[in-house]
């Protein structure tokens, strides 16, 4: 067999007297994740800014699997842009917008990192109908409505813009402490954006959450709204 270009060049260069050259840099190792909160519009892969302060330079492309010759490259978003997902809270994160993908297909993202030194090459794959996560929704309220029944309301994530195209379903779970225990109930599915609840009890305080999923099961559930508090009123005497 013969042996491999690393070989050769390592062969060659100690025929010479000369040491190989060789990359000082250690390899970074990257975690890209994909999802698709907007679906079918926009798709994006992330991965987070390395810890230390090495100058790194990214490039990224996608395909699909079964057509390798075309390959798509990705127009990167860098951490703090004003372009960036608001998801990502406080995280230092890169991002990799890709558009028009299909269901039933098979992609794979390469994201290269370049360094002083070296570089290294990071393949992910996924297909759309396993990744499609939506925000959680927003405006979560809760209000009296009749004697004995309240109403929570809340609307649709905002990154979501194609309702028509693809409705979301809804979840609720609402918490209350008992006798220094947490209790919950969760609803749903449902694909009203309100919902009456009789089961209140007065002067009790809950907590209440919503978080969505496309309507025909795509993908995952998003992660449960920020949680909302409401104290039922006490009767009258």
């Amino acid at each position: 067999m013969m042996p491999s270009v690393c070989c050769w060049t390592l062969l060659l260069a100690l025929l010479a007297g000369q040491p190989a050259e060789t990359s000082t840099a250690p390899p970074i190792n990257l975690t890209v994740q994909c999802y698709c909160a907007s679906y079918p519009n926009v798709t994006f892969c992330s991965w987070p800014q390395p810890a230390d302060s090495q100058p790194v330079n990214y490039s990224a492309s996608y395909m699909e699997r079964h057509q390798p010759s075309v390959t798509k490259q990705c127009q990167l978003i860098p951490p703090n842009s004003s372009s960036s997902s608001s998801s990502s809270g406080h995280r230092q994160l890169w991002y990799c917008p890709l558009r028009e993908l299909k269901l039933l297909t098979d992609y794979i993202i390469n994201v290269t990192a370049l360094y002083e030194g070296g570089s290294s090459s990071h393949f992910t794959s996924f297909m759309l109908e396993d990744i499609v996560k939506p925000d959680p929704p927003v405006d979560i309220k809760v209000s009296p409505h009749h004697p004995k029944k309240h109403l929570l309301e809340w609307s649709a994530p905002p990154t979501w813009t194609y309702l028509d195209i693809a409705p979301l379903k809804y979840y609720i779970t609402y918490k209350w402490d008992h006798k220094g225990i947490t209790k919950s109930v969760e609803l749903g599915p449902l694909e009203n954006t309100s919902m009456e609840l009789d089961r209140l009890c007065p002067g009790r305080t809950y907590r209440f959450q919503v978080c969505a999923k496309e309507l025909l099961g795509l993908g995952q559930r998003s992660h449960w709204s920020s949680p909302v508090t409401f104290t039922s009123p006490k009767k009258k005497d």
